[in-house]
């Protein structure tokens, strides 16, 4: 009898701590051996560990939860809690957020992060939350993508005067088709898995990619000439359900917040490391790789953003408050 009273004590313990404890479903598009993919997992492993097991992060890859739209509606509803993607998918409940990553608008990548924390861009996230329930988790720059894009070329791109004419794949997207033939390329724009043999047939001379993507892609047997050329700057958005948040006591809100600011860090001392593995692995395939200046670009751009300001298609307050973020 003694026996049976200490087990079901023990059963009563533990039905305790599993009534305290909560599981939040988090999607992702990203294989698990990925980047990315390895970045989700130390987000998981550090929320466990720093909420004491309170909230546990499961993560499911590899669009296992749907696709954009599918996904975005479950969080809405509380099934999913946390979506990792681009911010950018959001402009479906503020448009306002087609325009955080803009082709040479920024100096540097600090520039867009001070801006990305602006009172406009808070605003915009607001807007979203009002509509949908769903926000970000923290600062919106910490979790990096890509590290960096570059444009992969048959050949040598060292500065704006070689883009003169040059036959650029594009996405079909407007506004990245309009910025690339005001600085002076062709573009053209063809599906993604196409552009390797497109390349290879002279069809486009040259691709912006990530630097992550070039090797998986092998871009630079058909394009050896790399030049890292910051277009513009990427974060991996973690989305979450406002709502479920909301819900959480005061030391799990503190917890997660931790595990995602050091998840953050992470993922720049991660995806650096790998950009430059795959770089020095490419050279030694005989691929050449350079960083372009991309000041001459800036410039550039500067009259093709006045004429969208003067026609009315940007947010209004927007170029206020790139110009302030330029500074700390």
């Amino acid at each position: 009898m003694k026996i049976f009273r200490t087990l079901s004590a023990a059963a009563l313990i533990l039905a305790a701590g599993s009534v305290s404890a909560e599981t939040w479903r988090m999607a992702t598009k990203m294989p698990v051996d990925s980047p990315e993919g390895q970045v989700f997992q130390k987000f998981a492993e550090l929320t466990d560990e720093y909420t004491d097991g309170k909230l546990t992060i499961q993560v499911f890859p590899n669009e296992q939860l749907g696709k954009e739209d599918a996904v975005l509606e479950q969080m809405q509803v509380g099934v999913v809690n946390i979506y990792a993607e681009g911010f950018g998918y959001m402009r479906k409940w503020a448009p306002e957020l087609s325009w955080i990553s803009p082709s040479y608008l920024f100096d540097d990548r600090d520039h867009w992060r001070r801006f990305m924390n602006s009172d406009l861009v808070k605003g915009w996230f607001e807007k979203a939350a009002e509509v949908s329930g769903v926000g970000p988790l923290g600062d919106p720059t910490a979790v990096l993508r890509g590290p960096f894009l570059a444009m992969v070329s048959n050949k040598p791109v060292n500065g704006l005067e070689d883009v003169q004419g040059l036959k650029l794949r594009m996405h079909p997207d407007k506004l990245a088709i309009a910025s690339w033939s005001h600085l002076g390329a062709e573009v053209i724009t063809l599906p993604w898995t196409e552009v390797y043999q497109s390349i290879q047939k002279n069809i486009v001379e040259a691709v912006i990619s990530p630097i992550a993507l070039v090797e998986s892609m092998r871009f630079n047997e058909v394009a050896p000439y790399i030049a890292r050329n910051d277009m513009y700057w990427q974060s991996v958005g973690f989305m979450m359900n406002l709502a479920a948040y909301d819900g959480l006591d005061e030391d799990v809100k503190a917890g997660l917040q931790r595990a995602y600011a050091e998840t953050g860090t992470f993922s720049e001392e991660l995806m650096y490391r790998t950009a430059d593995e795959s770089i020095a692995r490419m050279e030694a395939d005989g691929a050449t790789y350079t960083e372009l200046d991309t000041a001459p670009f800036v410039e550039a751009m500067t009259s093709f953003y006045a004429e969208m300001a003067e026609e009315g298609e940007l947010p209004a307050g927007y170029m206020e408050a790139v110009e302030a973020a330029r500074s700390e």
